[in-house]
């Protein structure tokens, strides 16, 4: 069976793109199966830095092929954007990429859905939207009436819809925003559609039928998750989340291929905690350590800046995530970021209500009670961003990792300690074995 899967572990941000871009090169095709243009990837090689959103990590490789599935919701104008941005650095796009005819449209009006229906919960507190028109896009998708995809743009009646749609929207906005509601124009809205399905139209594909083919055929398949597991929309911290199935279980969904076909799956978790928006973080930490871990990871967002919260390495919800999808090995990303400390914490249970659990809440109001219990575990000082073999990194930064696999009930076959390709330990295993190698699942204690 020819699938291999990347997972978020937490609340996104867990560097997903560089481990996404080093396994590429034992696969053939890449795989984008979910979310849009709210997710971002970060790749550095040879002193380069690439910021992905939309497109696959996988498109830096050469002879593979890229796809976005159809449970990705689409904004033309950002994808476009991002296929310009790779060309104009000398990437070859063309002939690598695929996009799915199924998959869903932003369009103007999610954008200004998304500016007025963001304000807050009833409680007062922002879900922390990129603004980008996700929500309402996959929204319309389930409601389905006002839904437009990728291949609709091709047929015939497209104008006929989109203008019924736009009149909808309109009455909708304006009833939002009152009489000072400017009115989106559908004829500027048709001629920037079609001016972006003749760009886009030499990459549209049955990406289905694609990968349904590709893995019957044995071709080696890598699926790349965008955001983390504790954001999926069934599973996560709702509402606090985004609007697709961000864990493994999107996977098949997302991309029209059986779980059947994916025999690795492998969990990517920061070796620290962060989060971005609204949502509880129980082992958030201000200064000085949640500052040392923003400056030394520079955590801040890849699409939006923002500032993400930090904190202390919640194994709690990590082993719930890495349960939730299935996760048979670890990497364990951004190790230098803790050199420095004297002294490190994992949160290895909760206090609710005075009564102490292992088990992650599924009500959001009971994770805002919870109160971390914490293992403390000695800090190293060293530099440990040139280390490139296991034996080379500090005791405690050993033990540490070691710990996190523990907790987790998997095992950690992976370190990064640093943002490069070259920054990248293989653990447990020779230095010539390679990444992409199978490890054996390590069962979970229940």
């Amino acid at each position: 069976m020819p699938g291999t899967c990347v997972i978020g572990l937490q609340w996104g941000d867990e560097a997903k793109g560089k481990l996404v871009d080093i396994l590429t090169e034992d696969h053939e095709i890449v795989v984008r199966y979910a979310g849009g243009a709210n997710a971002g990837h970060t790749v550095v090689s040879g002193g380069q830095t690439w910021k992905l959103s939309l497109i696959p990590s996988g498109i830096l490789r050469d002879g593979i092929t890229c796809v976005v599935a159809g449970g990705v919701v689409l904004d033309p104008a950002s994808f476009i954007r991002e296929i310009e941005g790779l060309e104009g650095r000398g990437v070859t796009v063309a002939g690598k990429l695929l996009l799915s005819d199924r998959a869903h449209l932003v369009f103007p009006w999610h954008l200004a859905e998304d500016r007025i229906l963001d304000g807050s919960l009833s409680g007062g507190e922002a879900i922390g939207t990129t603004g980008r028109g996700i929500g309402p896009c996959y929204r319309d998708k389930v409601g389905r009436s006002f839904a437009i995809r990728l291949g609709d743009l091709y047929r015939p009646g497209f104008a006929a819809k989109l203008a019924d749609v736009v009149a909808v929207k309109n009455r909708v906005l304006s009833a939002w925003q009152g009489d000072g509601a400017m009115p989106l124009d559908p004829q500027a809205i048709l001629a920037d559609s079609l001016r972006h399905a003749e760009r886009l139209r030499p990459f549209v594909a049955d990406t289905t039928a694609f990968l349904l083919d590709a893995v019957e055929d044995g071709r080696r398949l890598l699926f790349e998750g965008a955001q983390g597991s504790l954001l999926d929309v069934d599973h996560g911290t709702f509402p606090f989340v985004t609007s697709s199935n961000s864990s493994g279980l999107g996977v098949a969904s997302g991309s029209g291929v059986p779980g059947r076909w994916i025999e690795r799956v492998i969990g990517v978790v920061k070796a620290y905690t962060t989060r971005v928006g609204g949502g509880p973080l129980p082992t958030e930490q201000g200064e000085p350590v949640g500052v040392h871990l923003r400056e030394r990871g520079r955590e801040y967002g890849t699409v939006t800046m923002r500032p993400r919260r930090c904190g202390w390495f919640d194994a709690v919800a990590a082993r719930y995530a890495a349960r939730l999808s299935g996760v048979d090995e670890l990497a364990v990303m951004l190790l230098d970021v803790l050199s420095g400390l004297d002294e490190l914490r994992i949160c290895t249970a909760y206090e609710i209500d005075g009564a102490r659990t292992t088990r992650f809440p599924g009500q959001i109001d009971d994770l805002k009670r919870a109160i971390p219990v914490y293992e403390s575990l000695p800090g190293w000082h060293e530099d440990i961003s040139g280390a490139r073999t296991e034996a080379a990194l500090p005791a405690n930064a050993r033990r540490y990792v070691a710990r996190i696999g523990e907790l987790l009930g998997r095992p950690v076959t992976v370190a990064s300690v640093g943002p490069d390709r070259s920054q990248t330990i293989v653990l447990g295993r020779s230095r010539a074995a390679p990444v992409a190698s199978h490890a054996p699942r390590t069962p979970a204690p229940t």
